[in-house]
């Protein structure tokens, strides 16, 4: 970066490696953190750290918590047989803004795409079986993006749970096709609950 001083260079090509950042967004933020108080740095610098430091992953379901058990898992109000599967930890935050599920959760951390190299076994679909069949559900909604990669693992894990007696339910495609939970309102959401299928 010809021009720039070294110390705002080195900060703007680490936050360019933030997904959504690109190389003038991460400049530009580079350029503010330096005009900021260094109190206010050190705020966000420690909050950073922290926050990386105290979350980890549920033992149960594997969505991102503080303690653990987390919330949802630990609540027995929500131990009603339904099993919400979804990709990552972001699709939990989407779907806990609906309001209306009141299941459980088990986050895949990944989908299924041999493009890239990922198999069934390098996402957490053995813990998935090991789930259904040492507690009591009844339903398993597969809630993976309406992708390629998402309907492929949403395929794969039906065919696995089939056997066992378990309904398996697929969210309705209200979503776009190619679209991500994280991104999607509360609305379309809750249409894709309710219009969920047999599969």
């Amino acid at each position: 970066m010809a021009g720039q001083i070294e110390p705002i260079a080195r900060m703007a090509q680490q936050l360019s490696r933030l997904p959504g950042i690109g190389a003038k967004s991460a400049l530009r933020l580079a350029y503010h953190i330096v005009s900021l108080p260094e109190e206010q740095v050190h705020e966000l610098a420690a909050a950073i750290w922290q926050g990386r430091k105290a979350v980890k992953y549920c033992s149960v379901c594997g969505n991102y918590t503080v303690d653990d058990p987390c919330p949802i898992c630990a609540d027995p109000a929500r131990h009603n047989g339904v099993l919400c599967v979804v990709r990552d930890p972001r699709d939990v935050a989407a779907m806990e803004r609906m309001r209306d599920f009141k299941g459980t959760y088990h986050v895949l951390h990944g989908t299924i795409s041999p493009m890239e190299g990922v198999g069934p076994e390098d996402i957490r679909i053995r813990e998935l079986l090991a789930r259904v069949g040492s507690e009591d559900i009844h339903e398993v909604i597969l809630a993976t993006n309406p992708d390629i990669e998402g309907e492929a693992t949403a395929a794969y894990i039906a065919r696995l749970l089939k056997p066992m007696g378990i309904l398996v339910t697929r969210i309705a495609h209200g979503l776009p096709v190619g679209g991500d939970l994280e991104y999607t309102d509360e609305v379309t959401l809750a249409k894709a609950m309710e219009g969920r299928r047999e599969m």
